[in-house]
């Protein structure tokens, strides 16, 4: 997979169900003509797990054709490599020898959501946390509006390794680019891999600002109007934020 290039979805654009005009995406991935799907997600990987978001689990995957998706081997993904990746196929009855079985979840949201091209599996803790607690994760900040007017729950906390499991999942999920679930962590998804993992971290600092808000007074979240003018570039931020968290990622 090493030689795989990441395809960017097709379609909409944007996270938070707008999509706004193209911004400059200096900086950012390069797709389609960017890095390998390897390097770019052993990149993520390692991105979520300097940042705290993943520990001994977790996934990140990206699509490289129209039914073919690059998904992290089943290990730490501090660890990962480049040529820690397996195939995933969405046209296959079922998963391939080897393919962690959580690979269902990246599974259904692909084949519901063609506007996705990376999907991001985490344990962002205070997200996980205010799912257990019932406290809804609306946007207190600007970046906390890439995520939708409230982030959903998914209300069983059992692993989800089946197909049945996933398309539950992926209905919960809805168009929203992000879905907590309850006791079992976090799915974010993007039109690329920089878009999934920094909506993973925009979630746990959306999480951490709504449990400081709510321990302090009364949470005000921005109105709609606030929230449509940061959606309008939420592409562009979102790629820098993947710049920031592979700052300490060595050239």
């Amino acid at each position: 997979m090493d030689g795989v290039t990441a395809v960017p979805a097709p379609g909409r654009t944007a996270p938070g169900r707008t999509a706004p005009p193209g911004p400059d995406r200096t900086g950012g991935p390069a797709l389609p003509t960017g890095p390998a799907a390897g390097d770019l997600l052993a990149r993520a990987g390692r991105a979520l797990a300097r940042h705290g978001l993943v520990t001994a689990f977790g996934h990140v995957s990206t699509r490289v054709e129209a039914t073919t998706w690059a998904i992290t081997a089943p290990l730490p993904l501090g660890r990962l490599t480049p040529g820690a990746v397996q195939v995933l196929d969405l046209s296959a009855p079922g998963l391939g020898d080897g393919v962690p079985r959580e690979a269902w979840i990246h599974r259904a949201i692909a084949r519901a959501r063609p506007d996705v091209g990376a999907v991001c599996r985490a344990q962002p803790p205070t997200a996980t946390a205010l799912a257990s607690a019932g406290v809804a994760i609306r946007p207190l900040h600007g970046q906390g509006a890439f995520l939708g007017p409230e982030v959903p729950v998914h209300d069983d906390p059992r692993l989800v390794r089946d197909p049945d499991a996933a398309a539950r999942l992926a209905a919960t999920l809805g168009d929203a680019p992000a879905v907590v679930m309850r006791g079992n962590g976090a799915v974010t998804v993007g039109t690329d891999v920089a878009e999934a993992v920094a909506l993973m971290w925009v979630l746990e600092q959306s999480a951490r600002l709504t449990a400081t808000a709510a321990a302090s007074g009364t949470p005000r979240p921005l109105d709609d109007d606030e929230q449509a003018a940061w959606r309008a570039v939420a592409p562009e931020l979102l790629h820098r934020i993947w710049n920031y968290l592979n700052e300490e990622e060595p050239s």
